[in-house]
């Protein structure tokens, strides 16, 4: 799965969140926004308070019909017409700390947010409440800009997985140890974190390191708890990366992954530990069994799925450093995930627990990326 949908189990869907519309004259007056001015004074989604400890959010839109799509967090919005004009609107009610990806529909394909500055990807827009905590070195990234690629490309002609992937590499501080990023390709073209860890190392919050990006072709298939994925990392992928020219230090291993990529990461901790010592997982999907995905509730089985049975049946590997993260606004998440958490601080492991303002979205994720990678090769 890419960052711009959902797979078996993510969301943590709801009903639409929208009101009724506000009448004839729109809701302008209440967001201190004239009419005519509504749909080009101001940048982004305006936001006032609600009055019970959240969020009215203000979206726009010019042409055809549309409806707004949030990433893993409500069920479509429909966009309300403005008197007898192209102008349209939603008055959309937002959690108090949420920050979300989200963009528009219509017949003729999907669109970013015109009125946002802050995208991901082209297709894609960001939206934060006033309360959501700030997200420094991150820029803001508009539908039209070009996000950097690292110069350094690896061609990984698999045997054990079939096919070639492009791996990227970029050095941070002038490379180091080893950060593999999982889903890579959403890091390189929705949200550039090549700048963001650039930008953390310059402030003095990130250590050397060398990121290798990593693309997926099946997720389900390759991130399901499945040893030879890491047996193609560990005998393929790291030679090559090792053999480069850009600095590796290959000996120290530091894996991110999100969701489906998050439950990887730490069942090649626990099953390959001379590998995998060092973890950041963010919503890591702990609903996992085999076959789970293929249920009509993926997320209804057992709390923390295989990997809690597993860490009952035999504790973390010693030396395990991992930390967790986990979406505020993931409510059927969070028993899975702290089924995990619980079991792998248990087994002795050091482990670190945080909350993001989010939901099952890369746009809240990648801020706890920065922090926990640091924590992680600290």
């Amino acid at each position: 799965m890419r960052a711009s949908g959902p797979h078996p189990g993510s969301p943590d869907t709801t009903e639409s969140p929208s009101g009724s519309p506000a009448g004839p004259d729109g809701p302008f007056g209440r967001f201190g926004l004239p009419a005519a001015d509504a749909f080009r004074a101001s940048a982004g989604p305006v936001c006032v308070p609600s009055g019970d400890g959240g969020w009215i959010a203000l979206f726009r839109w010019r042409g055809a019909p549309a409806v707004i799509e949030f990433e893993s967090w409500s069920a479509p919005v429909p966009l309300v017409r403005w008197r007898d004009t192209d102008c349209w609107y939603a008055e959309v009610r937002m959690p108090a700390r949420l920050r979300v990806t989200y963009q528009f529909r219509t017949d003729e394909g999907l669109f970013a947010d015109p009125y946002n500055p802050v995208g991901a990807g082209g297709e894609r827009s960001v939206a934060a409440t006033p309360d959501a905590p700030p997200q420094p070195h991150w820029p803001a990234v508009g539908p039209a800009d070009v996000l950097p690629l690292p110069r350094t490309r690896i061609r990984w002609t698999s045997e054990r997985l079939g096919g070639r992937r492009t791996v990227r590499v970029h050095p941070v501080g002038g490379g180091g140890p080893v950060v593999l990023l999982l889903d890579g390709d959403d890091w390189l073209h929705l949200h550039p974190a090549t700048t963001a860890f650039d930008a953390a190392f310059a402030a003095g919050e990130m250590p050397p390191a060398t990121l290798v990006f990593v693309p997926a072709k099946d997720r389900l298939g390759e991130f399901g708890c499945r040893p030879q994925w890491w047996e193609a990392v560990r005998d393929e992928l790291l030679p090559l990366v090792a053999d480069g020219e850009v600095p590796a230090d290959t000996g120290t291993l530091v894996v991110a992954g999100q969701s489906l990529g998050g439950l990887s990461a730490l069942y090649a901790a626990l099953d390959f530990p001379e590998l995998v010592s060092r973890v950041a997982c963010q919503s890591g999907s702990f609903w996992w069994t085999p076959g789970a995905e293929d249920l009509p509730d993926p997320l209804g089985g057992p709390a923390g799925g295989a990997i809690a049975a597993r860490l009952r049946e035999r504790p973390a590997p010693a030396g395990l450093r991992i930390a967790f993260d986990l979406g505020e606004h993931e409510t059927r998440m969070r028993p899975h995930c702290e089924a995990v958490e619980a079991l792998t601080e248990k087994s002795g492991a050091t482990v670190r627990i945080s909350r993001s303002a989010a939901g099952h979205d890369r746009a809240g994720w990648r801020q706890a990326l920065l922090r926990d990678v640091a924590w992680a090769l600290a």
